[in-house]
This record gives structure tokens, C-alpha cells and sequence, in this order.
């Protein structure tokens, strides 16, 4: 999984000019997922981004959470965080396919409510095309990737080849 976390001071989503959602204070997050990305990717990232240290307190910087701070979550699932390039080309087949990346998206939520106030996290709407409108504080945005997509990222493995060959030895 991948997220592009950005600290805003409001955030919203609209289809076809109806507003979906929308927060004041916290965090927006785009979040894509990955076609290997497990249960332990959505754990790590509920925990680091509703944990992650990126608001003030008086003067001092990077000491409070959005848990800290009583603050809103917006989620937007964005399968193009998951591309590749080929030439010019945005390359997709990192990305989970619809349905099944759907699910998985909704259990995302899911823990994310488990481990805050469920009131406060809110979402887009799914495979729908989006205006998604960020007033970004700061600015302020963070890109965070769970083991699953840095394990990939680092040895160029989007097949899972390399945990099945160390099972193997």
C-alpha cells in the first residue's frame, strides 16, 4: 500500500457535484493499493497514519497526531499512486484489480475506525471519478509506503519471487 498524506486545514470530495464527504482540521490521504499488499499493510498504515506526528504545539513542531489533536481523517483511494512508467506511458499492473482492491479498501477504513473515532474518518467514493479539494497546511505531505510496497520497491519484485525464493532456502 501506498499513501500521500497531507496535513490540510480542510479537505473535500465531490462526484458529479454532490459533495461526498468533507473534513476541517486533519489529514487527507490518498491511498493506493497494491496487487500483493496484505492484512499487515493495512495495520501498518492505519497505525502510522493516524499516529504520525505532524502537527504543532505552541512552538514546537512534528508533536501531535491527528489522535492527539481530536482532528478528521479523508481517505481517497487512488489506484494511479500504484503506476509504473513505460515510456510515457502510465503503467497500472502494480495496481490490486477493482473488486478485490474494493474490499481491501473498505477493511482499511474498517481498522482505521477500529483504532479512532469512527465519526472522524471519512472516504470518497469508490472507482468514481472525483474533485478531490485540499487546502494543505503547510505544506505539508508525506508519502508513506507499507512493507509489501517498500519490499517491492527496493528489489524491483512485483511478483512476490522474492519472499517465495527466501521460504524456499
Amino acid at each position: 500500500m501506498r499513501a500521500i498524506i497531507q496535513r490540510v486545514k480542510r479537505a473535500s470530495v465531490t462526484v458529479d457535484g454532490e459533495l461526498i464527504s468533507s473534513i476541517k482540521e486533519g489529514l487527507c490521504v490518498l491511498v493506493g493499493i497494491g496487487v500483493n499488499d496484505t492484512k499487515k499493510d493495512i495495520e501498518y498504515l492505519a497505525n502510522k497514519i493516524l499516529k504520525f506526528r505532524l502537527f504543532g504545539e505552541e512552538d514546537r513542531r512534528w508533536r501531535k497526531s491527528v489522535m492527539d489533536l481530536n482532528y478528521e481523517v479523508l481517505c481517497v483511494s487512488q489506484f494511479t499512486l500504484m503506476c509504473v512508467l513505460k515510456g510515457n506511458k502510465p503503467d497500472f499492473h502494480k495496481a490490486m484489480e477493482n473488486e478485490k482492491s474494493q474490499q481491501f479498501y473498505e477493511e482499511f477504513l474498517a481498522e482505521l475506525k477500529t483504532r479512532y473515532q469512527p465519526e472522524k474518518i471519512k472516504d470518497g467514493k469508490f472507482a468514481a471519478y472525483m474533485q478531490v479539494e485540499i487546502q494543505n497546511d503547510g505544506p505539508v505531505t508525506i508519502q508513506i509506503d507499507s512493507p509489501t510496497t517498500k519490499n517491492e520497491v527496493l528489489t524491483g519484485d512485483t511478483e512476490g519471487k522474492s519472499a517465495a525464493k527466501s521460504e524456499d532456502n
